[in-house]
């Protein structure tokens, strides 16, 4: 696709999730934690405290995380190598550009974009700069509290960007009415850019959109 139609297209899109989502009902559940390390949500038993197996897919969930062994749920992680065009430029992976986001130098984030899976991942063990101490992220030379409405705006087009992948717009799809977690998500924005709410809203609102616009 030309890549000023898709600008354009993104633009549109990102226009119309923004206001869906003013409107999102989302119900996020706390975990309940047992004695035994199991952890439930719901009544539902995610994982067993004593095997350490852990719940990926039923019926009523889909328990995204990338080492999952069910198909749907490896492929909704942010790990997952979808190429996709974010700013003018070819991604790898959305994990890629959660990691960059921890680079102050534009060069080293560039060549981040073309890393996925967990090797993107891992990259960050090569920065020398700790966005923990202030909560400042960069983006090419630009920085973002990670804190503020600047940077869940640029998580927004983030994912209207990787939305443009066919294929990651059908996984969302095939999720059906079933909830999209991530039990192995960080609690706190303090330790992650991207909580396990965070993530678990994100994707949830981004199922019912995709959902909506597709009737």
């Amino acid at each position: 696709m030309n890549k000023l139609i898709l600008k354009i297209k993104i633009k549109k899109e990102l226009k119309k999730f923004k206001e869906f989502k003013k409107s999102f009902q989302f119900e996020f559940k706390e975990f309940d934690e047992r004695e035994d390390g199991s952890i439930y949500y719901d009544n539902i038993c995610v994982k067993n405290g004593k095997t350490e197996e852990i719940l990926e897919e039923n019926d009523k969930i889909v328990n995204a995380y990338f080492k999952s062994k069910s198909p749907l749920a490896k492929i909704l992680s942010n790990l997952f190598p979808y190429q996709f065009v974010f700013r003018g430029f070819k991604i790898q992976s959305a994990e890629a550009i959660f990691q960059c986001l921890k680079y102050k130098n534009k060069k080293m984030q560039r060549l981040i974009f073309d890393y996925s899976g967990i090797v993107s991942n891992n990259i960050k063990r090569a920065s020398d700069y700790n966005w923990r101490n202030d909560h400042i992220l960069y983006f090419l030379g630009k920085p973002m509290n990670r804190d503020g409405k600047e940077y869940e705006d640029f998580i927004d087009e983030l994912y209207i960007s990787l939305l443009q992948n066919p294929l990651y717009r059908n996984a969302l799809k095939n999720v059906g009415n079933r909830y999209i977690m991530h039990s192995i998500g960080e609690k706190e924005t303090t330790e992650t850019l991207f909580t396990r709410y965070e993530f678990e809203r994100q994707l949830n609102c981004l199922k019912a959109f995709v959902n909506s616009t597709s009737k």
